[in-house]
């Protein structure tokens, strides 16, 4: 959670990139993702595949004014997971491994074993095509999100003559979805619409399809109570060795009965130009049972609350 413009798209951005840069082994994912392409920039990442092993992957990224062939270096260090082991411990044998940077990413990336992800972001525009995976459940998902969203809608169904279309019945008429793109879209509401990704990213969730889902802000046209909803299903579909990162505004997911160490806050700090995004893990503050993380939201403990004093200047300008 956090205000607009502390990092929230911006980190699940930067995830995607890594994770297309290891599965794809083309460096042109990272290099977009850099600000200042003049100077060097480093990412170090830990993760755990589909085995009980635990990767570490550092990236080095050269200013661009050098040879384009060494741009980018990789380091990847590997260790097996005990079954006493805890990340601390994890992370003190890895660090016991020497740092080695190859210039053949490729052939170090291959080192990986293959992982799954999927991401979802707000929509910039509703009116882009949106994708309907062939997962199975899939047309059951969908007519139960739209329904919820639209009490208008009666049913949804797929149609079998007619590869990747479904027909959405509403008593004002039928509407298409086919190839992703939505006949008569101007009848849907934003968060109807909105509901066609959310109804995929849900359905890939309970297919198992990938292991780690970052669901960024896809809420922002649906009403409070349902977004409580769909992030409760969202994680009761959740498998062993599966990962949900959950990005929102609305802070009545507080009152979701989930452990402290889940949230993490994150802040603007304009005064630190090399690193002005701060992360703030309420576990860190809130250590007794009986703490409650949205009354620490509410009484600013963590310092990050938005600036709303520049709004009532615009009142008493005159």
């Amino acid at each position: 959670m956090g205000g607009n413009a502390t990092g929230k798209t911006s980190i699940g951005r930067m995830l995607m990139a890594i994770c297309n840069f290891i599965d794809r082994k083309e460096a042109v994912y990272l290099r977009k993702r850099i600000a200042d392409k003049s100077k060097e920039e480093s990412v170090t990442m830990d993760f755990v595949g589909n085995e009980y092993k635990m990767y570490r992957i550092d990236i080095r990224v050269l200013p661009e004014s050098r040879n384009v062939d060494s741009q980018v270096e990789v380091c990847i260090r590997v260790i097996d997971i005990g079954k006493r082991d805890r990340y601390e411990t994890c992370v003190e044998k890895l660090e016991r491994m020497p740092i080695e940077f190859q210039q053949n990413y490729v052939e170090e990336l291959t080192k990986v074993e293959p992982i799954g992800w999927l991401f979802a972001y707000p929509a910039d525009d509703l009116e882009r095509t949106i994708a309907c995976p062939e997962i199975p459940g899939f047309s059951e998902v969908l007519e139960y999100t739209l329904k919820a969203l639209d009490p208008a809608i009666k049913k949804v169904e797929k149609l079998k003559e007619v590869d990747n279309t479904y027909i959405i019945h509403m008593d004002s008429g039928d509407i298409i979805i086919q190839d992703g793109e939505i006949i008569k879209s101007n009848i849907l509401s934003s968060g109807t619409k909105a509901g066609i990704d959310i109804a995929r990213f849900v359905s890939s969730i309970y297919a198992h399809k990938n292991g780690f889902y970052y669901c960024d802000e896809k809420f922002s046209y649906i009403h409070s109570e349902i977004e409580k909803a769909f992030l409760n299903v969202m994680i009761q579909g959740l498998k062993d060795n599966e990962q949900l990162f959950f990005t929102t505004h609305n802070s009545d997911i507080l009152d979701l009965p989930l452990p402290k160490h889940t949230y993490i806050f994150l802040r603007k700090d304009i005064a630190d130009e090399t690193q002005p995004i701060k992360c703030v893990y309420a576990s860190d503050y809130l250590k007794r049972n009986t703490d409650s993380v949205r009354n620490a939201i509410d009484n600013d403990l963590f310092s990050v609350s938005p600036n709303i004093e520049l709004i009532y200047n615009i009142a008493d300008r005159g």
